[in-house]
């Protein structure tokens, strides 16, 4: 399998702040790839590199085999982009707005109105498609700005945390559309700080921190950094914790952790099941009521606070002041 994207040593500064200390990435043709950090880790400014919105000052970068410096202008023409805020013009209809970008990518006025119908159809906007955009709900919008970075049929397309600001109904809207897109055989980078949405969406993840790649892997090879499973129970009253503690000890691969604030017993174990119905048999002697009961394996947000000493979700300084600002999508220049 081909490489769509290929990141070496991508050293970006902003005065003495560096937003990117050597990143290595790589994309396959078809599948997804997220960048998972906090806010301010340098993914934006990963992204802007890739779409040539921003050069960089050490490294290279190549999508679709096109050097994103030298040739930045090829490259824009296979891509399609989505900033952290939908890009779109308010005064403008959904029609009008798809149809304005089919133009700016060069497309015949004819070509752009078919290829507009198409992805309000597919998008689900064709009953608004009439309406100003101003009019519509953050997830209208926000489909809408997905379907004009695909009006040139993009081989690559850059999503820069493309569920910012969603509500969870329209969050779980917008994977189902994203997982259609690679599906369509479209290679994706997602940028993003929902670890659920990453484990959801993405092949293969990287994990930058103020900059720099700490690990990359599967899911799967992710979570097996951290551990195995726990054995997770929550008992009537704290006092109880003692006797359940002690039961369940000779299961445990590692230290027992107590809350008596939320009555939680948390417990590292291997064994699955196995060893969920010895810790149900050990417990049924014990004088204490469980009140719930389960194993839980480690989530990309255990990963994330093993790897860097805070959540994902923890807000960092950035270095490039566009971190928190919009990238719109753009045609060729």
């Amino acid at each position: 399998m081909n490489n769509a994207v290929v990141v070496e040593g991508l050293v970006k500064r902003f005065g003495e702040n560096t937003a990117l200390g050597g990143v290595d990435l790589t994309v396959s043709e078809g599948t997804v790839l997220g960048l998972l950090g906090p806010n301010g880790a340098g993914k934006t400014t990963v992204v802007r590199i890739l779409s040539t919105l921003l050069r960089p000052d050490a490294g290279r970068a190549e999508v679709n085999g096109l050097d994103v410096v030298t040739q930045a202008g090829q490259v824009r023409a296979t891509i399609g982009l989505t900033g952290q805020y939908a890009a779109v013009d308010e005064y403008l209809t959904g029609r009008e707005n798809l149809e304005m970008v089919g133009r700016l990518y060069r497309l015949s006025a004819k070509e752009s109105r078919t290829r507009a119908g198409e992805l309000l159809e597919r998008f689900d906007l064709v009953d608004a498609a009439g309406r100003p955009a101003k009019t519509y709900s953050g997830g209208m919008r926000r489909r809408l700005d997905i379907a004009a970075s695909l009006i040139a049929r993009p081989r690559v397309l850059f999503l820069d945390e493309p569920t910012t600001g969603l509500d969870p109904r329209s969050r779980l809207g917008m994977w189902e559309f994203i997982a259609d897109l690679v599906h369509d055989g479209t290679t994706i980078l997602l940028t993003t700080q929902y670890l659920e949405e990453a484990d959801r969406l993405a092949d293969r993840m990287v994990v930058i921190d103020k900059g720099r790649v700490i690990a990359r892997g599967t899911a799967d090879e992710l979570k097996a950094q951290v551990g195995g499973e726990r054995l997770e129970l929550t008992v009537r009253t704290a006092e109880q914790l003692a006797a359940v503690s002690e039961a369940l000890r000779p299961l445990a691969h590692g230290e027992l952790q107590a809350d008596p604030q939320t009555r939680r017993l948390s417990v590292p174990v291997t064994g699955g099941t196995d060893t969920l119905a010895e810790a149900l048999r050990r417990l049924s002697g014990v004088r204490a009521e469980i009140l719930d009961i389960g194993l839980r394996r480690p989530d990309l947000d255990d990963v994330f606070l093993t790897l860097t000493g805070h959540s994902a979700e923890d807000a960092q300084p950035a270095a490039d002041p566009a971190e928190h600002d919009t990238v719109s999508a753009g045609a060729p220049r």
